[in-house]
């Protein structure tokens, strides 16, 4: 389950302590194997805290997925139906530059599957501007709510509407750049999404 929660986003939140205080910030990520990679600048400061920290940087990472509003016939009973991931350990920064090109392609791939091939790849200048750091799914929890409204049943008969309200991420069609070369055609990867 953790795996299939994971694959399914994109963005998660990467936490952290910075000067005695908790900072969390959104990225990008993406997953192989038991390996969850994190990008960003090499100015970013929690990449380069993982860098001169040893042995890394102690992180939380979270991802969650809202599959819907769960509305009860009281306010209280209110709720969502998700799914997350919460992943603990120490991050450290990627410096083998094969497993860091491998490691940005996965993140390329894990938002647009099939776009990393159809991409001019990171030249040396790109990436020595972007730090990767590697996070193992060792400390890893899953956590969901499905079904519908708690409702109390003395509320069972107010004249209220209740259920779900499902949510789904979709894509929608795609805009080429304005500068776009004359006959390239949306990739058939995009044009299944």
């Amino acid at each position: 389950m953790v795996h299939s929660i994971l694959d399914e986003g994109y963005v998660c939140h990467l936490g952290f302590v910075r000067d005695g205080s908790p900072v969390v910030l959104p990225t990008l990520y993406g997953r192989v194997g038991e390996h969850l990679y994190l990008h960003g600048s090499t100015g970013s400061r929690p990449l380069r805290m993982a860098g001169q920290a040893d042995p890394g940087l102690p992180v939380c990472v979270t991802v969650t997925h809202v599959d819907g509003l769960v509305l009860a016939r009281s306010a209280f009973h209110h709720s969502i139906n998700y799914r997350s991931v919460v992943v603990h350990g120490v991050a450290h920064q990627v410096t083998d530059p094969d497993e860091k090109r491998e490691a940005l392609d996965a993140l390329v791939d894990h938002v647009v599957p099939g776009r990393s091939y159809d991409s001019r790849p990171a030249n040396a200048k790109e990436l020595a501007a972007t730090a990767v750091l590697r996070l193992d799914l060792a400390e890893v929890s899953a956590k969901l709510r499905t079904g519908g409204p708690n409702d109390e049943p003395e509320d069972l008969g107010l004249p209220h509407w209740t259920g779900i309200l499902p949510l789904h991420k979709g894509y929608g069609t795609p805009v080429p750049a304005a500068d776009l070369a004359p006959g390239i055609e949306v990739p058939d990867y995009l044009a299944v999404l």
